[in-house]
């Protein structure tokens, strides 16, 4: 008798969080994008969203209700994946004094210090170290402002003798050899170390690390590819991603996430890249 008490308490729970999600969705959906941008603004900043200060509010008031009031409704991508997507395109772009405010953003979204560093970390391979670097100064800034303790903990899970094979491993099921085979032909056969560099530190030293999945992994270098406006990598992270379990729905609202930050001309770019990945 306890038992069959306690599965129809856990069902009627349920049902009442259904109701409650239910009820917050129907309210988002009869509420101006004024609304939802001062409801999105409060989440990530804790302050109050067009306020008329400051040296240009009216360009303020623009950047906000599109950035918070729309580009926020489009696709079901949770607040902190839109958060990570930002962090990425500001990252890739150095606009740091953004970058700053959108790490706190995220902070206060609910993502994980832990996974903001995977972030940043993982973009060595496609901007270089020393950009990376500048990105890693301002989040550690932000860290040591909020009172969190760094370094943080070690996510490594290889070994200097297993780089490779483990690297391996997770590239060729999203990427088969066709980076090897692109390589081919260059002088001293030079092209081999360039392809093992790639298995080894993007595969190896990065997308092994704890913190973030590999679904996860792919979509934020979606963000960075979007942003360098380079769609001749970013086809084949489409496919990556498709391969790695993310649809073309989310991957669609990921790259409209980046608009805002990176403008129109590479974002119309990018979904007509994955328009044409899709038909194939």
């Amino acid at each position: 008798m306890k038992k069959i008490f306690l599965i129809s308490l856990a069902i009627l729970m349920l049902q009442s969080n259904l109701a409650i999600a239910s009820t917050f969705n129907s309210e988002d959906k009869n509420m101006t994008r004024t609304d939802i941008c001062k409801k999105n603004y409060k989440i990530l900043f804790g302050g109050e969203a067009l306020t008329p200060t400051g040296d240009d509010p009216e360009m303020m008031a623009i950047l906000q209700k599109y950035i918070f009031g729309e580009v926020f409704t489009v696709g079901e991508l949770d607040i902190k994946t839109r958060e990570l997507i930002t962090v990425t395109s500001l990252a890739v772009q150095q606009t740091l004094p953004q970058l700053k405010a959108h790490i706190n953003g995220a902070l206060n979204a609910g993502v994980t210090p832990i996974e903001l560093r995977e972030a940043i970390y993982q973009l060595a391979p496609f901007i270089g170290f020393p950009k990376t670097l500048n990105a890693l100064n301002v989040l550690n800034e932000v860290f040591k402002e909020r009172g969190i303790a760094t370094p943080l903990k070690s996510t490594a899970t290889v070994n200097e003798d297993e780089r490779y094979q483990i690297g391996f491993e997770i590239q060729n099921p999203l990427y088969g050899d066709e980076i090897k085979q692109s390589m081919e032909g260059l002088p001293d056969d030079m092209g081999t170390d360039v392809a093992r560099f790639l298995t080894e530190v993007c595969f190896g030293d990065f997308y092994t690390r704890e913190g973030l999945d590999i679904k996860t992994r792919e979509l934020l270098f979606i963000a960075a590819l979007v942003t360098t406006g380079n769609t001749t990598t970013l086809k084949s992270h489409i496919k990556g991603n498709l391969k790695a379990g993310n649809s073309k729905e989310t991957l669609t609202a990921a790259i409209i996430q980046c608009l805002p930050y990176v403008g129109f001309p590479n974002t119309l770019a990018a979904l007509k890249t994955l328009k044409e990945v899709s038909g194939e």
